[in-house]
């Protein structure tokens, strides 16, 4: 089961921008919790950002060793559509008590200069994940809208809520089939390239 999806602009090391989560999500309560009230949801902000911070050091870390310097300038975005066959990824597991009480497994892709992110249980099929992601990223792309120079974007929250209840139903991964995700691309308006 997936516990949160997040979205980042991990920033960048030259100008030290810090990273910004630009929206987050969480699925179900996790073991040992109450749920509601505020101090949960700040407890939950709190262990989002410290995934945000962790896949935001991995990202800057991949594109130093790839000799690419990050840049937190979003360039233009795309208006269909785009293949993340080859967008950088990875993942890492956290240990118990390091946000969260027990271990998780953090899937991540960068895309432009946003990192998507899954936080999953330990014992989640990491394939399906990285593909649930690279499957969702550009998806989500399309429901972004670039402000200005930088990494200022504006979000369709309700298309994002969207995507996520028909391809994350309750935190619960699936498995996708061209005709399935053409159906949600329709339903959702969404044009994509064939």
């Amino acid at each position: 089961m997936v516990r949160a999806f997040v979205l980042l602009a991990p920033g960048g090391p030259a100008d030290h921008t810090p990273c910004r989560v630009l929206y987050a999500r969480t699925f179900g309560t996790p073991p040992g919790t109450a749920p509601g009230g505020p101090r949960h949801r700040l407890l939950r902000k709190e262990q989002l950002l410290v995934v945000a911070r962790q896949v935001a050091s991995q990202c800057q870390l991949l594109q130093s060793s790839l000799g690419r310097p990050s840049s937190p300038q979003l360039p233009q975005l795309p208006d269909e559509s785009m293949s993340l066959q080859d967008a950088p990824g990875g993942l890492f597991q956290m240990p118990p008590g390091d946000p969260f009480p027990e271990r998780v497994t953090v899937v991540w892709l960068s895309v432009l200069a946003l990192a998507f992110t899954l936080v999953c249980e330990p014992q989640e099929n990491l394939s399906l994940a990285e593909i649930t992601l690279r499957r969702l990223a550009p998806r989500l792309l399309l429901s972004l809208r670039l402000l200005g120079p930088g990494a200022d974007v504006l979000l369709g929250p309700d298309a994002i809520d969207g995507l996520l209840d028909r391809l994350l139903p309750h935190g619960q991964m699936l498995f996708l089939n061209e005709r399935f995700l053409q159906a949600v691309d329709r339903d959702m308006g969404i044009k994509t390239c064939r």
